[in-house]
């Protein structure tokens, strides 16, 4: 496995992780996403021995104070070897002095609170609420 960083032609790969997840909204909101993925400074794929992209990183960070991870997927065939935490740790190197954020789904949490993550309360608003 290795990790690299995200060229524009990794979109349409990261796209058919996003399906297989059932992460609808980015999938049929997919210049949006395209343009999320342009606009991120912290973007990272993992890819399989046979050039497969099988997990991915995105992420933005003001290199100093914090790293905010937006998304963080792993090919369902590929879960259980360790890839997320790798990705993780890798951006994590980069930007050493931040604190590492993420929101989690009722789902992940556990997988978040294994690598010592821990909970912490936060409020969200879209602009049409």
């Amino acid at each position: 496995m290795k990790i690299r960083a995200y060229v524009a032609s990794d979109f349409e790969h990261i796209q058919q992780l996003n399906r297989e997840e059932g992460w609808t909204q980015l999938v049929e909101r997919e210049e949006l996403t395209r343009e999320a993925w342009r606009q991120s400074n912290v973007t990272y794929v993992m890819e399989s021995d046979n050039g497969e992209i099988v997990a991915y990183l995105r992420g933005l960070t003001d290199t100093t104070v914090s790293l905010y991870v937006c998304e963080l997927l792993v090919a369902s065939a590929y879960r259980k070897q360790g890839l997320g935490e790798q990705l993780l740790q890798h951006v994590h190197a980069l930007y050493p002095d931040t604190r590492l954020e993420m929101l989690a789904s009722q789902a992940s949490h556990t997988y978040y609170k294994k690598l010592r993550f821990r909970p912490f309360y936060g409020f969200r608003k879209t602009i049409h609420e």
